[in-house]
């Protein structure tokens, strides 16, 4: 079993209130499950308004197939117009 864990770290300049930055993050993990095979939750900056820290978790038997699919997340997140992607790491796990 491989476990990859992509931590990701968001810039939300244009976020004016909790509201506007839930609606970003929101849209984006929304996207992110419908086009992967993954698990997405915001776990770092939950009251700061114009950041934001998710998680994606995906599990397969197969490490080259996790880290190719983590590394288009992150694509999709570099792609944002309403989030700039500061900083990530990928971390593989092999149990």
């Amino acid at each position: 079993m491989v476990i990859g864990i992509l931590d990701i770290k968001l810039a939300l300049r244009e976020a004016r209130s909790l509201k506007d930055k839930r609606r970003i993050v929101r849209s984006l993990k929304d996207r992110v499950r419908a086009s992967f095979n993954v698990s997405i939750a915001e776990v770092d900056g939950l009251d700061m308004i114009q950041s934001a820290g998710l998680a994606v978790v995906q599990v397969s038997g197969d490490a080259r197939y996790v880290r190719g699919s983590l590394e288009k997340v992150v694509q999709v997140v570099r792609g944002l117009r309403d989030a700039q992607l500061t900083d990530y790491s990928i971390e593989i796990i092999h149990q």
